[in-house]
């Protein structure tokens, strides 16, 4: 069997919503996310508790598929940074929505290929649905962070160059 070729994850860090405090009245936060020994983060936000990124951030990786793990720090300038959260989502419902979408020959825009309900194997804060759009295989999420008080972060997961392996 010849292994699918690596495939493209693009993840879009869309925003943040409640995130703790840090510092004296705000954070300066940013996102880290890691896939396998792939590291990318966002830039800085300044004071801000309820951040805006949309900053789309590229990882590579060959199935099975793995976990996105994500986690948020506020800036420091002179001590380590400081924790906000973290949260991870599974790729596998992704992977499967695009191989099925391949297998079924799905090509309507805007067709939900399959829909993930919050449980213990994600950080969902509510269902989230994998859509086939522009091309491309793209779950919406809302990620809620674990380890602090409060926060949530809303990514937009993309997946390209789906392939079925051939055996």
């Amino acid at each position: 069997m010849e292994e699918a070729a690596g495939l493209v994850l693009k993840v879009v860090v869309v925003q943040g919503k409640s995130l703790v405090i840090r510092d004296f009245k705000s954070s300066d936060p940013y996102v880290v996310l890691k896939l396998g020994n792939q590291t990318v983060k966002t830039r800085v936000i300044n004071s801000c508790l309820n951040p805006v990124w949309n900053e789309e951030l590229t990882l590579k990786f060959t199935e099975p598929a793995g976990v996105l793990n994500l986690e948020v720090y506020d800036k420091d300038r002179f001590k380590a940074d400081d924790k906000m959260g973290h949260a991870h989502v599974s790729l596998q419902p992704l992977v499967s929505a695009g191989r099925l979408r391949q297998i079924l020959g799905v090509s309507t825009e805007g067709e939900t290929l399959r829909k993930v309900i919050p449980d213990s194997d994600n950080c969902l804060a509510v269902e989230s649905c994998i859509n086939y759009k522009d091309g491309e295989v793209v779950q919406d999420v809302w990620l809620r962070l674990s380890g602090v008080e409060s926060g949530e972060i809303e990514l937009k997961i993309k997946c390209k160059n789906l392939r079925v392996a051939s055996h």
